[in-house]
C-alpha cells in the first residue's frame, strides 16, 4: 500500500530542467529515490537501472527528460519511468512527490522504492483482443524479449506466437562468454507465468521453412503456425574451423548456447586446465578472461593484435598487455594448422598446431572466430533470396525489402545505418543489446504504424579484464583515434573518427563518457574531431532542449 515519506536533509523542490539528484528516504533501509526535472516538470523515479542496478544518479539526462544508464545505455522516459531503449525490461517507479512546511515528501509503495522497478501490467488477451493480427516470432533470444515486452507495453493485445529451439526461455546471453553462467532459471528475463500473463503462446521447437505466399511457418515436428505479422530473429550459427582434427575431436567447443557454456565448464572440471582460444574477437577474449583465473590460457588469433577490426591497433595493443599482465598468452598474426588428438584419450583434443610449427597443449579448444547468420531453414525459400553472408536485407524499420509484414532483426538482419558516418549502408551488427533495440523498434512499426522507430544508437559492452563500454559503428570504417588515457591500464576513452566526424566511442573506467556520447551523436551534436583534439571535455557538452 503506498504510503508517504519524508525526504532526508532535503527543505525544498529546486532542480533546473535536465537536472537530477538522488535523495535517501527516511523509514525505509537503503531507501533512495532519484529527483528529476524532466521537461520542467519535477518528480521522484526509482534511483537504479532496472537492468543491473547502476545508479542513475551518475547515467546522463537531456534537458527534455530522456534518462540514460551509465553502464550500458538503457534508456527511461523521465515524464513517465517508461523504457525507451534496452537492455532495461522494467520500467521505473514514478512517485508523487510534495513541499511542504519546510520539507519534501514522496508518496510510494516501500516495495517499489527498494527495488526501484515497475514490471509491466499486461491487460491484455489474445483471444479476445484485435484479430486483425496474429504475430509469430522465429527465435527465442534478445531481440524477440523486445518484441515481446514492446509490444505489450504499447497496446498490442492481438494473439502473439515465439517459435525457439533454444529449449529455454530468453536469457542473458551475455553473461555466457563473460561469467561461464549456465543456470539457465538465473539467466532468463522472464519466466513462463510473466508470459503467460502477457498471453504470449511459446512453442518449443525448430523452424524448417516458411512458406510467405500462404503466411505459414513449419516446424521439424509437422507444426504449422500461420501468421499476419512475422519477425525472424534466429541469431547466429558459430562458425567452425574446416581444418583436420577439429571436426572429430572431442573437447573442442563452440560457445553460443547455455547448452555450450554447461559443457565448457564441466570439460574444465575444477580447475588446472590448459585452454587454448582460437580467435581474438569479443567472445574469444571474453571467455579468455573468464577462464585464465586458475587455468592456463593461451589466445591464437590472426590479427596484429586483439579486436583489432574494431577497436583499433593502439586499444587492442593496450588491451593484450593489460591481460598478459593477468597469465593470458597470446599468439598473434598467427594461422591454426591442425588440432592432435591427446595421447592420453585420441578421441579428445590434445594439441593445436600453428602453421609456422608452433604446438600449443590443450585439454581443452574454445572457438571464437565469429558466426554466421542463422538462416539455414531460408537458404532454399523460393521467395525470399537471402544476401550473400546469408544475412536478410531490412529497411530503417527492419522490414525485410520487398515484403510487407515481415520483419528480420539480430544478427541475421543486414540494415542502412543511419548513425554517424553510416550514409545509410547496410550494415550487420552482432550484439545482444543491438537485437532486442531492434525488437523494439519492430514492436512500435506493428503496434503504432503511424509513427516513426527512430533508429537506436548501438551499444554493446564487453568484460575484457575490465568493462569496456561502446556506441557507435567502426565496421564502416574510421581513419584515426583520438585516445585519451591509456588502455594497458584500463583507463581510456577512445574516439574513432572520419574525417571530422567521431563514429564510434570506446571507453574503459570512464563512466559515463561512453552514454554521454552516445545521446550526442543520437542528436547529432557530438564535438568534431579538431574540437575533441583541442582538448575539449565531452562531459562539458549541454544537451538541447529539444
Amino acid at each position: 500500500m503506498a504510503q508517504e515519506y519524508k525526504l532526508k536533509d532535503l527543505s525544498s523542490l529546486s532542480l533546473s530542467p535536465g537536472a537530477k539528484q538522488e535523495v535517501e528516504v527516511e523509514g525505509i533501509e537503503n531507501g533512495k529515490v532519484l529527483l528529476v526535472n524532466a521537461g520542467g516538470k519535477i518528480q521522484a523515479l526509482g534511483s537504479k537501472c532496472t537492468h543491473y542496478g547502476a545508479p542513475l544518479v551518475k547515467g546522463v539526462m537531456t534537458a527534455s527528460g530522456r534518462l540514460t544508464c551509465p553502464w550500458h545505455g538503457a534508456c527511461f522516459n523521465a515524464k513517465t519511468g517508461d523504457v525507451e531503449d534496452a537492455p532495461a525490461l522494467d520500467a521505473l517507479p514514478v512517485f508523487k512527490v510534495e513541499e511542504r512546511d519546510g520539507a519534501v515528501y514522496i508518496t510510494g509503495e516501500e516495495a517499489a522504492i527498494k527495488s526501484s522497478k515497475r514490471k509491466p501490467n499486461f491487460k491484455c488477451n489474445a483471444s479476445g483482443g484485435a484479430q486483425k493480427d496474429k504475430v509469430v516470432v522465429v527465435g527465442g533470444g534478445s531481440g524477440t524479449l523486445g518484441v515481446v515486452e514492446g509490444l505489450r507495453e504499447k497496446g498490442y493485445d492481438g494473439p502473439l506466437t515465439i517459435i525457439s529451439k533454444e529449449g529455454y526461455l530468453p536469457i542473458d546471453r551475455t553473461k555466457l562468454s563473460k561469467a561461464l553462467l549456465t543456470d539457465v532459471d538465473k539467466l532468463a528475463w522472464r519466466d513462463k507465468d510473466f508470459l503467460k500473463s502477457g498471453d504470449v503462446e511459446w512453442v518449443d521447437g525448430e523452424v524448417t521453412g516458411v512458406d510467405f505466399s500462404d503466411r505459414v511457418v513449419t516446424t521439424a515436428n509437422g507444426g504449422k503456425f500461420g501468421y499476419t505479422k512475422l519477425i525472424l530473429a534466429t541469431g547466429g550459427t558459430p562458425k567452425l574451423l574446416p581444418l583436420q582434427g577439429f571436426k572429430v575431436l572431442g573437447n573442442i567447443f563452440t560457445l553460443r548456447t547455455a547448452h555450450d557454456t554447461k559443457k565448457i565448464v564441466d570439460a574444465i572440471g575444477d580447475k588446472g586446465k590448459k585452454i587454448v582460444v582460437v580467435g581474438s574477437s569479443f567472445i574469444g577474449i571474453e571467455v579468455a578472461v573468464a577462464t585464465s583465473k586458475d587455468n592456463d590460457v593461451t589466445v591464437v588469433g590472426m590479427e596484429k593484435v586483439p579486436l583489432e577490426r574494431v577497436l583499433g591497433e593502439s586499444i587492442g595493443a593496450g588491451l593484450q598487455k593489460s591481460l598478459e599482465a593477468k597469465g593470458v598468452k597470446f599468439y598473434m598474426e598467427a594461422s591454426v594448422d591442425k588440432a592432435e588428438p591427446s595421447g592420453s584419450d585420441p578421441s579428445n583434443v590434445g594439441a593445436v598446431l600453428l602453421k609456422d610449427g608452433t604446438k600449443l597443449e590443450a585439454d581443452l579448444v574454445i572457438l571464437g572466430i565469429g558466426v554466421s547468420p542463422a538462416t539455414e531453414y531460408l537458404r532454399n525459400n523460393k521467395v525470399l533470396r537471402l544476401e550473400e553472408d546469408g544475412s536478410i536485407k531490412t529497411d530503417e524499420e527492419f522490414r525485410v525489402v520487398g515484403f510487407k509484414d515481415v520483419y528480420a532483426i539480430g544478427d541475421i538482419a543486414s540494415f542502412p545505418y543511419h548513425g554517424p558516418g553510416g550514409d545509410g549502408k547496410f550494415v550487420r551488427i552482432e550484439h545482444w543489446n543491438v537485437a532486442q533495440n531492434a525488437g523494439r523498434a519492430v514492436a512500435t512499426s506493428i503496434a503504432h504504424p503511424s509513427v516513426d522507430s527512430q533508429q537506436f544508437m548501438p551499444v554493446f559492452w564487453s568484460a575484457l579484464g575490465a568493462q569496456l563500454r561502446y556506441c557507435g559503428n567502426t565496421m564502416l570504417g574510421w581513419d584515426d583515434v583520438i585516445v585519451d588515457g591509456k588502455p594497458e591500464e584500463s583507463t581510456f576513452v577512445a574516439y574513432y573518427t572520419k574525417g571530422e566526424t567521431v563514429v564510434a566511442v570506446a571507453t574503459m573506467g570512464r563512466d559515463p563518457v561512453m552514454v554521454h556520447s552516445s545521446q550526442l551523436m543520437k542528436m547529432g551534436k557530438m564535438p568534431s574531431k579538431s574540437e575533441l583534439k583541442n582538448g575539449l571535455d565531452v562531459l562539458s557538452v549541454s544537451f538541447p532542449a529539444v
